[in-house]
């Protein structure tokens, strides 16, 4: 129980631990969605190939745009990328930081679709099938075949073998051998129904199928560790640091604008409403802060103070247009000597908590 606790404060510690942990759900979804998916392999050779690989790249695609989507790093990479220069220069270094970042996640659960997809083999089975060549498991070739080799220890297998060896493939049923072979997936098909071929041109090509996927598999890890080893040796790391600053200072900018906006919206929302009902108190109409600051919050009775000098739409419309046309530039020695307002917390008995003054 700890270490969930543990790994849920992980996820919520900051904006990159919950890409992390949102890419990972995305994951588990598409493992999921995998398992629970009803796969049936038309079983012609004009569809065979195009389901397979409809099924295979179709919901990767998805699941990558899906990625892009919830990651926030999206945002804030568009944000800093199209927003006008204004007061503060642009660092290419930090959108292409975040770019690399966003691919990098988005990409996590459409290849865990794919290595699931070439694990499994059943997709595989289907678009490839028809290309398997036929002579390749008829009587002939028998004595070469694995499981004749290897698995004699098994008797269920053996007498497979056997049977196999004098069936080899349905030659009665009046169609040609391209038909025959789209007809492999379908295991109920009733053309197999005394026949041990459909089972080993399946074996034959879920091997190649999961040889391909464990290829994957190994080369995707062997290049993160070489990237992980080599890169430091390559960039700067200075200039690394440099950027993952800024990329974090363009998020929690982002966020702390946001809750800013909420606050003082609900400021001039208590304002107009106060206004209305004549017969209603200010006091009366005290509401708590959203979820993100557990407090209730109290400022100094000066309207102007209060509300930081924005009390009609035309200041409040002028300042959000100031923001994004022209952000403050990154330079806060000039606040220190700002004169500070008088913030006060306080619970629902009128105890302080905290005082900001």
């Amino acid at each position: 129980m700890e270490r969930l606790k543990l790994v849920l404060q992980y996820f919520q510690s900051n904006s990159e631990s919950i890409s992390n942990g949102i890419c990972i759900i995305l994951a588990l979804v598409s493992v999921k969605l995998y398992t629970s998916f009803d796969f049936n392999c038309p079983c012609l050779p004009q569809y065979n190939k195009l389901y397979s690989l409809g099924v295979m790249i179709v919901p990767p695609i998805i699941l990558f745009f899906l990625g892009i989507l919830v990651n926030r790093h999206t945002g804030v990479m568009m944000d800093e990328w199209m927003r006008p220069i204004g007061n503060r220069s642009k660092n290419p270094a930090v959108v292409k930081y975040l770019f690399s970042a966003m691919i990098q996640r988005a990409l996590l659960a459409p290849m865990v679709w794919i290595l699931v997809t070439l694990l499994d083999g059943k997709i595989f089975i289907c678009a490839f099938s028809v290309s398997v060549d036929p002579a390749l498991f008829s009587g002939k070739h028998m004595l070469n075949y694995p499981s004749v080799k290897y698995h004699l220890f098994s008797l269920t297998t053996v007498l497979d073998d056997i049977k196999f060896f004098l069936t080899g493939m349905p030659n009665n049923t009046g169609l040609d051998v391209l038909k025959i072979m789209a007809k492999v997936p379908c295991k109920e098909d009733v053309i197999f129904r005394n026949s041990s071929f459909r089972k080993a041109v399946s074996r034959y090509v879920r091997c190649h199928s999961q040889a391909i996927g464990w290829s994957i598999l190994l080369f995707l890890i062997v290049l993160g560790a070489l990237g992980r080893l080599i890169k430091p040796c390559f960039d700067d790391h200075a200039t690394f640091l440099q950027t993952r600053y800024w990329s974090n200072y363009l998020d929690v900018e982002q966020k702390l604008f946001d809750e800013t906006c909420v606050l003082h919206a609900r400021d001039f929302a208590r304002k107009c409403v106060v206004q209305f009902f004549e017969d209603v108190r200010e006091d009366s109409l005290r509401l708590p802060h959203p979820v993100f600051i557990s407090k209730f919050r109290e400022e100094c009775d000066d309207e102007e103070e209060q509300l930081h000098g924005i009390t009609k739409q035309e200041q409040v419309d002028q300042l959000l247009n100031k923001w994004y046309y022209g952000k403050p530039e990154l330079d806060v020695s000039r606040i220190a000597y700002r004169p500070r307002p008088c913030v006060t917390w306080e619970n629902h008995e009128g105890k302080t908590l905290y005082s900001d003054v």
